[in-house]
């Protein structure tokens, strides 16, 4: 536990990940793998929870937070299982179970070399209200962190008025705010929302905005979107950009109201970018950060180089679970971020998003050895 046990929510999205694990020396295309009436044999499949609850949540008590994990279930085999799971960490008191609908879950396709596929369904996060986060849930709370609201229907219709709730209700308990996004299909009804008017509403009340680059230029750039996934051509997007595709969707944030920007850019690291002290001011005093430190920050984290990559699930996730444990424990933005990086190189060795985690010490200590880092992304176009 953190030394200076500041309490924790992380509201959102839950689900059950099942991944079925392919054999590391039968390398196949996709087409070869998911072909109409063809059998490929796979080995056992790895099942854990999934979603932001789950993977920011329980990495952060995995690292030493007072966390508190809002998410619904269904009551049904797979909501069980996700009890089951939860009750290990002893975070499953305040979970939501209702009888009305289904439990979430995705079908994780993994092979070795190729990208992660993902079949979703979002059950019961499609009914998740404003309401379920009780006035008693928040109670000597010092951070909020929500996420994946494109996966929960109720979250963003009527232009995210129930994300809007949920965010002017934490500031007004005085609560630090953090906010992740989720991949969109661009054929859901989430793919037709108009999210630049919903960030607009809601980035006023966020503390926190950790995007991942694709994601976020999906939902406020679909012009470069679009473009970015022609010049990839089928490999991940963020093999092909440069800092600059970045930062032009960091400088838009601010503008819109976000305080601290931290955008996902898979293996190559992570982006930053913080408002000056005025703006960093308004973060609830619960965090105490040194403004010294803190504002006018931009830059490039670069990742370090993981041991071995067997997946990403997760890895974006436990990166920021580690930002913002380092966070609350005091440490500088550096540090931060360098735990942030370090601890999703170590996720890309497990097929779920808890095993590969080591405590933030011992992180520390492998980075004074000289980890070395991974220089995957170009300066400009």
């Amino acid at each position: 536990m953190l030394k200076n046990n500041k309490k924790v929510i992380v509201a959102g999205h839950i689900c059950l990940d099942i991944t079925p694990i392919f054999p590391s020396n039968q390398r196949k295309e996709l087409k070869d793998i998911l072909t109409p009436g063809k059998l490929t044999n796979v080995d056992e499949a790895d099942v854990h929870t999934g979603g932001a609850v789950a993977n920011t949540g329980l990495a952060m008590k995995i690292l030493g937070a007072d966390v508190k994990l809002v998410g619904k279930i269904g009551k049904d085999s797979f909501g069980q299982l996700i009890m089951n799971i939860l009750d290990k960490y002893n975070v499953s008191e305040k979970m939501i179970s209702s009888p009305n609908t289904s439990t979430s879950y995705s079908i994780v396709i993994s092979p070795p070399g190729v990208d992660r596929i993902f079949l979703h369904n979002s059950g019961a996060n499609d009914d998740f209200a404003a309401e379920d986060i009780s006035e008693d849930m928040l109670k000597d709370v010092s951070l909020f962190h929500f996420g994946y609201p494109p996966l929960m229907k109720n979250i963003y219709k009527n232009q995210g008025e129930e994300l809007l709730k949920i965010f002017k209700n934490m500031k007004e308990h005085n609560i630090t705010t953090s906010l992740d996004m989720a991949a969109i299909d661009p054929l859901s009804e989430a793919g037709s929302i108009d999210w630049n008017s919903i960030l607009e509403r809601v980035l006023p009340y966020v503390d926190f905005f950790v995007p991942s680059v694709e994601e976020l230029a999906f939902i406020i750039d679909r012009e470069k979107y679009d473009e970015w996934i022609i010049k990839a051509s089928g490999k991940d997007i963020t093999s092909i950009l440069s800092i600059n595709d970045v930062k032009a969707l960091a400088d838009k944030l601010i503008n819109m109201g976000a305080k601290v920007i931290l955008i996902k850019c898979g293996a190559p690291g992570i982006y930053y970018k913080t408002g000056d002290k005025d703006k960093l001011y308004s973060i609830s005093s619960n965090i105490k950060l040194n403004l010294n430190s803190w504002s006018d920050r931009e830059g490039f984290e670069k990742s370090y180089e993981p041991q071995k990559v067997v997946s990403g699930t997760g890895a974006g996730d436990t990166s920021i679970a580690a930002f913002l444990t380092a966070m609350l424990r005091g440490d500088s933005f550096e540090k931060c971020m360098q735990l942030a990086t370090a601890t999703g190189a170590s996720c890309v060795s497990t097929y779920d998003a808890l095993s590969g985690i080591k405590s933030l010490n011992e992180l520390e200590k492998i980075i004074n050895r000289g980890w070395k880092k991974q220089d995957l992304i170009r300066e400009r176009d």
